[in-house]
């Protein structure tokens, strides 16, 4: 299976489905198929998506499933031991 960020890459451009379909040449069908992981793309489209989108085709296009953006933007640092207090 081949996991994507379309629908995110979308929402954050604040891109229809239609829109994109046409920039890139498909039916908005295809975009919705790809978005849900029923479609798995030809090499093509793969680049055609992620030159519309100015990105590397690893940060759009996975084989395991992307971690949540909140995942990576905001861990939580590992906590520095406590230091014991003299008494």
């Amino acid at each position: 299976m081949i996991f994507n960020r379309i629908a995110v890459l979308r929402a954050e451009r604040s891109i229809t489905r239609q829109t994109l379909a046409r920039e890139i040449g498909v039916h908005a069908q295809t975009i919705g198929f790809l978005e849900r992981g029923d479609y798995v793309p030809s090499l093509e489209l793969v680049f055609k998506l992620t030159r519309f989108f100015h990105l590397p085709v690893e940060a759009v296009f996975s084989t395991e499933p992307f971690r949540p953006l909140s995942e990576q933007v905001y861990t939580m640092p590992v906590s520095a031991p406590k230091l014991r207090r003299r008494g």
